[in-house]
């Protein structure tokens, strides 16, 4: 069973994600707040194996609240952030926060629900086009930002082909064609590239990249690997 924890201070909205879970066999709904000051303490309590953020709330954030889940929780749960517009800048500060991605709250109920499985499985919600426009308007100057994606690693030839890769959102199987390489291989090189960009999956692989100008907006996510 999956454990799913939802955080918004619209109660219809929370309502509607509650009876959309709930209606499912493998998914359970275990815990609500309707701010992000809550969201710690809640998640110590409850245990999610995933959080259903809003990006926007009146007293904590989407952002600060994904930020103090993963700085003071020693296992904390996959967020996925709740955004009403997909150029929002405050979507590109969650995912560099370490959310795993994000989804349009008028998103259809099968993706909404498809997300909850995936990340809870260990993947990422990427959506490559919106991340690269964010990442246009938004991203800093290389080096700038805090943490991993303020630091440049040294990644082998193969390896910065992968992430280029991963930034068009494509699966190891597609990588592995592209590169023709195996997809055991494909999977070696994207662990290491998690490694070394001390990240948790694919989604904030991409996001430190374009932070650290490892992939240029407008350029090498769209260009030869």
């Amino acid at each position: 069973m999956i454990r799913v924890a939802l955080v918004d201070d619209e109660d219809l909205v929370r309502a509607g994600l509650r009876a959309l879970i709930t209606a499912e066999p493998d998914l359970e709904v275990v815990a609500e707040e309707a701010d992000g000051a809550g969201v710690v303490d809640m998640a110590r309590r409850h245990r999610p194996d995933v959080v259903l953020m809003d990006v926007r709330m009146p007293g904590l954030d989407g952002i600060e609240a994904t930020r103090a889940l993963l700085r003071r929780l020693d296992d904390p749960p996959t967020v996925v952030v709740l955004t009403t517009f997909e150029n929002d800048d405050y979507v590109y500060g969650a995912l560099r926060a370490g959310a795993s991605g994000f989804l349009l709250k008028r998103s259809r109920p099968e993706d909404i629900l498809d997300a909850v499985r995936l990340v809870a499985r260990g993947d990422s919600v990427l959506f490559p086009a919106a991340i690269r426009r964010l990442a246009e308007a938004l991203a800093p100057d290389p080096g700038a930002g805090e943490g991993p994606a303020g630091r440049v690693p040294a990644l082998t030839e193969r390896e910065s082909a992968t992430l280029r890769l991963m930034a068009r959102g494509m699966s190891n199987a597609e990588i592995a064609a592209a590169l023709v390489v195996g997809v055991e291989t494909v999977k070696t090189h994207v662990s290491n590239v998690l490694a070394k960009l001390g990240v948790r999956d694919r989604t904030q692989a991409v996001v430190a990249a374009y932070d650290s100008g490892l992939i240029r907006p407008g350029a090498d996510a769209r260009g030869p690997v």
